[in-house]
Order: structure tokens, then C-alpha cells, then sequence
């Protein structure tokens, strides 16, 4: 039997790219300056982020059951299965709101399956775990065979990230505010990775720009499994030079084949900032 892959925006691609791998898309939704959107061109997201640098503040919501049931449903009633490959847990309640929108459709549609996947993952780690996923798909793997291969490869979709600007984290909670001040002082920028359990972990402390930049790189050669690598997704807080300058370092470094560039989203950018930048392939281990 056929099935359709639905996951959600925290992929952070862009619109297109959802439709060239055949994906089925819920929207997560941003509040900004009293609108709400749930779709962004590259354009609205550099706008984001210089609202952000000039003070402006975000919201965002995760997807409710509804939203889920909304994509999931004509899947099933044209006479398919769904593999729902899911935002976070760890940052998001969208996972869960997944799982009780499958529940529900699956008595609805007794004859059908809605294999739901915590990916664990988020923006472009999220989207570089959802092309593999298609990659798979289009080999011929079955609903059951490729939700398997999701679970069994999750914990090596490696997520590092390096924030510009402290004072995002601190009014995330992530750090305190003495920290967010001494740190933006001192030029500190922290070092954060995405744990087995999905949430962002500060790991370490780097001083100055250039020296975060050649971190996020060598931790590609530190954890990447030899020879998997060939392409690697790198997200971007509206610093597309240094994400480009990593792209060189990768490519010089490791051979690198593909690299793709693309901004973080509104949703994870909003609580970001600008300056954020990760690089995410696949590890022996996160």
C-alpha cells in the first residue's frame, strides 16, 4: 500500500522544497507585529530578523490536533498511510498533538495505518532528517520498514549550534541574565547541541565569531560517520557570509559534496536571534 510522509514548517525549508520531495506540510504560526503567519519567504524572514536586532519580539504556536488531523485525514481518505515525522518533543508540544490526531483518525479509518516519529530534530536537522527519509521513500522501503530506519537513525542526526547574542537565550531562559550580560561582553558565544532526549544543551563557551565558526566544523569531524556526509544542511539567523564561510571550511576540510544553505525559520528564529548559525549531518551518536 502507498503512503504519503507528512511533517511540519520546522523543517525550515523553503516552500518549494516541501513540494519537490512530496511532502504533506502543517504549519506551525508566528505572531509578529500583531499578524499571524504561518508561511515565509526569504524575504519576510530577513525582515524577521531585523525587527528582531531593532527590538521587535516574536510568539509562536505549535500545532494543535486539529492542525494535524486537517493534512492527515484527505491522506488517509484517498485511501493511504501517513508516516508523520514530528517537531521536537523535547522544544514543542506539536509531537503530541500528532500522536492524538493519528489516534483519533485511525478509529475513523480503521483500515488505514499513521505511523507517528518524535524526530528529535528541529530546523534544518529536522529537514536533513526528512530528505533522508524521502531518499528512502523513493528506494521503495514500506511505511513499516522506513519508521523503523527513522527510529534507528534519529539519534545520529547531529545538531550544533553557535547564538551571536546571548540576551535571545537569557529571555528564553536558557541562561541567566548576568551570564547573557558578562557573556555579550566578553564576546562569548555559547556552543549548544540538540540531546538524545531533543532539547537544546549549552555545551561549551567560545570566544569570538571566528573561533564558533571553526568549532561548528571540526565538530563534523569529531562525530560524522566517514564517508555519510556528502551533504550537509547549515541554518543561518540572517548571516548567510558565515554560513557560506562554514560551507568552504566543510567542502576544503572533508570533501564535502552538497551543502545547503537556508535561514532558520520564524518559529525557532524568533527565540534564536539573529546571528545564529548551526550545522547538522549525521554523527556516530549526537
Amino acid at each position: 500500500m502507498s503512503y504519503q510522509i507528512v511533517t511540519d514548517t520546522c523543517c525550515d525549508y523553503p516552500s518549494e522544497m516541501y513540494a519537490q520531495l512530496g511532502l504533506k506540510v502543517v504549519p506551525l504560526s508566528v505572531l509578529y507585529k500583531g499578524e499571524q503567519y504561518t508561511q515565509y519567504s526569504e524575504q519576510w524572514l530577513k525582515g524577521l530578523f531585523d525587527g528582531l536586532r531593532n527590538g521587535e519580539t516574536a510568539s509562536t504556536s505549535a500545532v494543535n490536533p486539529t492542525g494535524w488531523a486537517g493534512i492527515i485525514e484527505p491522506v488517509l481518505a484517498g485511501g493511504e498511510d501517513a508516516l508523520v515525522l514530528a517537531f521536537s518533543s523535547g522544544l514543542s508540544t506539536t509531537y503530541q498533538s500528532a500522536v492524538i490526531a493519528a489516534e483519533e483518525l485511525i478509529e475513523k479509518y480503521p483500515g488505514r495505518k499513521v505511523n507517528v516519529v518524535d524526530t528529535l530534530c528541529a530546523s534544518l536537522g529536522q529537514g536533513l532528517f526528512v530528505y533522508y527519509a524521502c531518499q528512502k521513500r523513493d528506494e521503495g522501503l514500506t511505511l513499516d520498514a522506513l519508521t523503523d530506519w527513522c527510529e534507528n537513525t534519529k539519534q545520529n542526526l547531529c545538531h550544533w549550534v553557535i547564538a551571536d547574542d546571548l540576551m535571545y537565550l537569557k529571555r528564553g531562559g536558557r541562561v541567566s541574565a548576568a551570564t547573557a550580560v558578562a557573556g555579550t561582553l566578553l564576546q562569548i558565544k555559547p556552543l549548544i547541541h540538540m540531546n538524545e532526549e531533543g532539547k537544546l544543551i549549552n555545551v561549551g563557551k567560545i570566544r569570538g565569531r571566528k573561533a564558533a565558526i571553526k568549532a561548528l566544523c571540526d565538530k563534523v569531524g569529531e562525530l560524522g560517520i566517514p564517508g555519510a556526509n556528502d551533504t550537509i544542511f547549515i541554518c543561518h539567523g540572517d548571516c548567510l557570509e558565515d554560513a557560506q564561510t562554514l560551507e568552504t571550511m566543510l567542502k576544503e576540510k572533508y570533501g564535502t559534496k552538497k551543502v545547503f544553505i537556508y535561514y532558520i525559520g520564524a518559529v525557532i528564529g524568533s527565540h534564536a536571534g539573529p546571528g545564529t548559525m548551526a550545522v547538522f549531518f549525521l554523527g556516530e551518536h549526537r
